[in-house]
């Protein structure tokens, strides 16, 4: 059977080949390929009645879920675009649906207790004029409709209509916008075709042997590629079981890992450092042959324990980024060392070559800057070919911005990240979004943020923090200052007040320094 290069073409080919094997856990019931096929068609249709065609961005900020999948399978069915919005987002989200000019937004409406619709009218205080239907799958919103009545107002007229519009999607369509943020501060949109999205689902289950008998426990966020295109469209192009957990809960996980057999999972460190920590997770997890790990420092230690102590047969880890999702990965075979120390090598069909500060080659082990040409490389940057020439040269090579070293047998090794950004449990930070946000607070004069080790998330925020003459403000203040405007995982932990930050001679301030201080 061929390999279907469209979204749609990959929800009625697992409908046809997998038909009642259960396809996503849905609270304590699994909806079966099939049904999820029928869900898809009925989301899709009702799109198509509340005037959304090909092209029109569809955003969707909410948990993981079956009806996030619904939604956004729906959006890409017509040929609409999907644009994730992570659940962390506060200020940032207003940014991106102005942005985007979204036709629909689709919302987990009070998801932990935040009144997301409440962030998103005072990120937007000149209103949102592209915004025609809001849909809330939580607390109710002004205008907004609940999931039931949005379904309902589909009929039969549109659901053929749906049928011809996805008939009408190529590979070259544009499936996604993920927003990731650039070495500005700004949000950048990431944009990318069902080719791509297909892409990366293929290469992942190959290299993680994902088959029809396997359970995929996603604790990923859908928002992100490591829990959409590397997480639920893995398992709809091989029919495993998908199981989305909408936050993640270690009694929680163990307790689905031991009651559906989970035999699948992936996750940045922190996930699995947690899971040791519980008792009995060894036996809850007895199902598990396959994690998978990375977007973050991996200590080697943690591998060997997750291979004896949860007695995980094969453990990998793997390098990717929003750009290009999946760009190496271990192998099953890869010893421990191996699997801690390196991403492992190229996927499929993907080049990788590393480059000096001149543009020429590196030798075997010498780290230079990271490129990738592959067939899962972005698109391009919405509404910005400034960005996306500078990310993608003229020959389709990516320029990852991370400085690595490839050894002799191929295997990468990231060493430094150029561009300054670092991981908090999976999630990139870029120093300068932070900045620019407490520029804004009235006590601060300037500042610096980099990221420090933490023994749980890898690393965590910190802020070096230079106040205005007569101005005071306490770390406390500050920190609070941005949790309330920035996502959490964006937010210092910890706040140092300096009388000036360390620069060179050109005015550049030394952040090698401040990483230097204790």
């Amino acid at each position: 059977m061929t390999t279907p290069r469209t979204i749609p073409a990959a929800v009625r080919r697992a409908a046809e080949r997998f038909g009642d094997r259960p396809a996503v856990l849905d609270g304590d019931s699994w909806v079966t390929y099939r049904e999820l096929a029928d869900g898809v068609r009925a989301t899709a249709a009702a799109f198509v009645a509340h005037g959304v065609g090909p092209g029109d961005r569809v955003c969707v900020w909410a948990p993981n879920s079956l009806r996030w999948m619904l939604a956004a399978l729906g959006a890409q069915y017509i040929g609409a675009v999907l644009v994730p919005l992570n659940t962390r987002y506060r200020g940032e989200a207003a940014d991106v649906v102005l942005r985007t000019r979204a036709r629909v937004l689709v919302v987990d409406q009070g998801f932990l207790g935040t009144d997301q619709w409440g962030l998103l009218c005072g990120g937007a205080p000149e209103g949102l004029p592209d915004l025609d239907t809001v849909v809330t799958l939580g607390d109710p919103a002004p205008g907004a409709l609940d999931w039931t009545t949005f379904l309902a107002g589909a009929a039969r007229e549109h659901a053929h209509r749906a049928e011809v519009l996805a008939d009408a999607v190529t590979a070259d369509t544009v499936a996604d916008i993920l927003f990731t943020s650039g070495t500005t501060g700004r949000a950048k949109g990431a944009v990318a075709g069902h080719r791509q999205a297909l892409e990366v689902a293929q290469s992942w289950a190959e290299l993680a042997g994902v088959t029809a008998d396997d359970r995929y426990l996603v604790v990923n966020p859908f928002f992100h590629s490591f829990g959409s295109k590397a997480g639920y469209l893995v398992c709809l192009s091989r029919g495993a079981g998908c199981l989305p957990v909408p936050v993640f809960d270690v009694p929680r996980v163990l307790d689905l890992a031991r009651r559906e057999r989970v035999t699948v999972m992936p996750g940045p460190p922190t996930l699995f450092s947690s899971l040791l920590d519980a008792p009995g997770a060894a036996d809850a997890l007895a199902a598990m042959r396959v994690a998978v790990t990375g977007a973050a420092i991996v200590p080697e230690a943690l591998i060997v324990r997750m291979r004896e102590e949860l007695r995980i047969p094969v453990v990998l880890t793997a390098y990717g980024l929003t750009e290009a999702p999946v760009v190496t990965m271990c192998t099953p075979g890869d010893d421990a060392r191996t699997v801690a120390t390196t991403c492992g090598r190229a996927v499929r069909d993907t080049e990788l070559r590393t480059l000096r500060a001149d543009g020429s080659h590196t030798a075997v082990g010498e780290p230079g800057e990271l490129l990738v040409r592959s067939p899962q490389v972005l698109t391009g940057y919405l509404d910005d070919p400034e960005a996306t020439a500078a990310a993608v040269d003229a020959d389709g090579w990516l320029h990852t911005g991370d400085v690595a070293v490839l050894d002799e047998r191929g295997y990468l090794r990231i060493t430094d990240r150029k561009k300054d950004m670092f991981t908090v449990g999976g999630f990139n930070v870029y120093p300068a979004e932070v900045e620019r946000l407490l520029a804004g607070h009235p006590a601060v004069r300037e500042s610096a943020v980099i990221g420090v080790p933490d023994e749980r998330l890898g690393e965590v925020p910190r802020a070096y923090v230079v106040l205005r003459a007569g101005r005071s403000a306490e770390p406390d203040e500050l920190i609070a200052f941005c949790r309330d405007r920035l996502a959490h995982f964006k937010a210092p932990r910890t706040v140092v007040l300096l009388g000036d930050l360390p620069r060179n001679a050109g005015g550049k301030v030394l952040k090698t320094d401040l990483r230097e201080q204790p």
